[in-house]
């Protein structure tokens, strides 16, 4: 893990172009309402899972059961990063970048390679700009 966070700091934080300081520094004060607009978008994903899934079972696959566990783990996690987000510490960073690949991991596991190109590279390049301001 920490090899893939070297590599995505590598590429993004040092090789990419920086994105300006008052930028950055107004991801950083507005992440955790950023946050937590994210959790509310998710919900309605979610819901199914947390009991109104019963009602569609008969239709349900496999494949939606185990990629449903990585949008419910991203989920989660985000959760937990909002007070960490609040008082800039490197766990809620690592939290909102933790739930970043379990989303990815949905992209891939669902075969949709453009979200997982596109929207990997967009989250993580954002995420990892704003490292620095976690402690």
């Amino acid at each position: 893990m920490e090899q893939l966070t070297q590599l995505l700091e590598e590429y993004l934080v040092k090789k990419a172009p920086s994105l300006p300081k008052n930028v950055k520094e107004f991801i950083v004060k507005y992440a955790p309402i950023l946050n937590i607009i994210s959790i509310v978008i998710f919900l309605p994903i979610i819901l199914p899972l947390l009991g109104l899934g019963a009602l569609f079972s008969v239709f349900v696959a496999p494949k939606f059961l185990w990629t449903s566990v990585f949008l419910l783990v991203s989920l989660v996690l985000r959760i937990m990063a909002i007070s960490g987000l609040s008082a800039r510490t490197i766990q809620g960073w690592n939290f909102v970048y933790y739930s970043a690949l379990a989303s990815s991991l949905y992209s891939l596991l669902t075969f949709d390679l453009g979200g997982f190109v596109i929207g990997s590279l967009i989250s993580f390049y954002f995420i990892f700009q704003v490292r620095q301001y976690y402690k």
